[in-house]
């Protein structure tokens, strides 16, 4: 079983920045592909970016991430980030952090098998 939990976010003014953290409670954390996704009131979950398992050489983005944020992880301490840059209004929601029994990246979220409960992300002046 694996145990994620997210944290970082909160209230930014738009343009403004935030970095998201999901500590993973697995042994074998490092060989899982991690995900980000996140989800309005209302929407489906929104795909938002990935990295590969073992040595995260491989990393995808949504368009709507593309060139303003970051996946990142760090093996050593079990932590999947999220560097979030020129944040704008629709940006706002709950990011969610996932995890899958595969160490090869997927876009989409039936294919992930750990979720944590998200953390909530306002963008607004």
């Amino acid at each position: 079983q694996v145990q994620l939990e997210e944290s970082g976010g909160g209230l930014v003014q738009p343009g403004g920045s935030l970095r998201l953290s999901c500590l993973a409670s697995s042994r074998n954390f490092g060989s899982r592909a991690m995900a980000w996704f996140r989800q309005v009131p209302g929407m489906e979950r929104e795909f938002v970016a990935t990295i590969s398992g073992a040595d995260g050489i491989q990393v995808y983005y949504a368009d709507i991430a593309k060139g303003r944020f970051i996946i990142s992880r760090d093996n050593g301490k079990d932590t999947l980030y999220l560097q979030m840059n020129s944040l704008q209004p629709e940006d706002t929601a709950l990011y969610y952090c996932a995890a899958r029994s595969s160490a090869y990246t997927n876009l989409y979220a039936q294919y992930y098998d750990y979720w944590g409960r998200g953390t909530q992300v306002t963008v607004s002046a």
